[in-house]
């Protein structure tokens, strides 16, 4: 097994088991039969962070998802959490996400979540997947009132991977951590009336309704988008989550395809982003763009 599926592995292994009693460095160590000295090293090479840093990023992530979706108290969400008290929990909380745990439930704000994608995504997107057979993609609108778009642009991105490298992976975690969001965290095509000079079209963000009055993280924007229909592409499941690339461009290669003016559609993507949800295998791939009815 090379090191970068060492490290899949490792990171496949701590979404499973994050949760059990017994979960720990030793546990994670010795499901891949490795040392914590070696998996060190190999998550510096691939993720840029040690073994530890990694699983206490996912841990206190899934534990702020708790805070707000649960009524336990945070004494028992820090415990669930393989702290052994409500302070170690609430430094570790604290320092990570720059408000405290109690603050964060009274009133949850954007805090950058560590989605923790596999290592050997990255490699997958630069180096391409062609589909081997053929998938259903299906289309759907769905009626968005006026709202307002939250975003970070970027200057000079042209796409997914090239935005990553630009402003970092922080931010899905960030934009789905807010809970008034009316979908995930994507990529977005600007339209013109949104890109300013020295910026590119390419950025990314969520919509949420228009009385969103939170304060914005550094470097976010927010904006107001009029009431339009945004038509949903997805694709089926599936089963392999290195395919995830593949799906994403069948999707794009649909909307190529789809005849707007047939359905009563006119392609709007001067009023409205459009918008790349990525790809999970337990609802494949989404990518929503803004039209009117003819």
């Amino acid at each position: 097994m090379n090191d970068l599926k060492i490290v899949v592995a490792t990171q496949a292994f701590i979404k499973t088991h994050h949760n059990d009693a017994d979960f720990s460095i030793e546990n994670i160590c010795k499901s891949v039969g490795y040392s914590r000295r070696q998996l060190d090293r190999l998550f510096r090479k691939h993720l840029q962070t040690t073994l530890f840093e990694y699983m206490n990023a996912i841990v206190l992530s899934k534990s702020a998802e708790k805070l707000i979706s649960t009524d336990d108290n945070v004494l028992d969400v820090a415990l669930d959490s393989h702290y052994t008290s409500h302070e170690g929990y609430t430094r570790s909380f604290t320092k990570r996400f720059s408000v405290t745990p109690d603050e964060y439930r009274k009133s949850p704000i954007a805090i950058p979540l560590y989605i923790g994608h596999p290592a050997n995504h990255y490699h997958i997107l630069k180096e391409g997947r062609e589909m081997e057979n053929a998938s259903i993609c299906t289309v759907i609108p769905v009626d968005r009132p006026k709202r307002k778009l939250i975003y970070l642009p970027s200057k000079s991105a042209t796409g997914y991977l090239s935005y990553c490298e630009e402003v970092g992976c922080d931010w899905e975690g960030l934009q789905n951590s807010i809970p008034e969001k009316f979908d995930t965290a994507a990529i977005l095509e600007l339209p013109e009336f949104l890109q300013e000079d020295g910026y590119s079209n390419i950025a990314s963000g969520v919509e949420v309704p228009l009385d969103y009055s939170k304060p914005l993280p550094d470097g976010y924007k927010m904006t107001e988008l009029p009431e339009c229909t945004m038509l949903y592409f997805q694709s089926e499941p599936f089963d392999n989550p290195d395919d995830f690339g593949v799906y994403i461009g069948h999707v794009y290669k649909s909307l190529e395809n789809y005849n707007f003016e047939r359905y009563g559609f006119i392609f709007a993507k001067n009023i409205a982003p459009s918008f790349n949800f990525g790809a999970q295998i337990e609802i494949g791939a989404r990518i929503a763009v803004p039209v009117i009815q003819k």
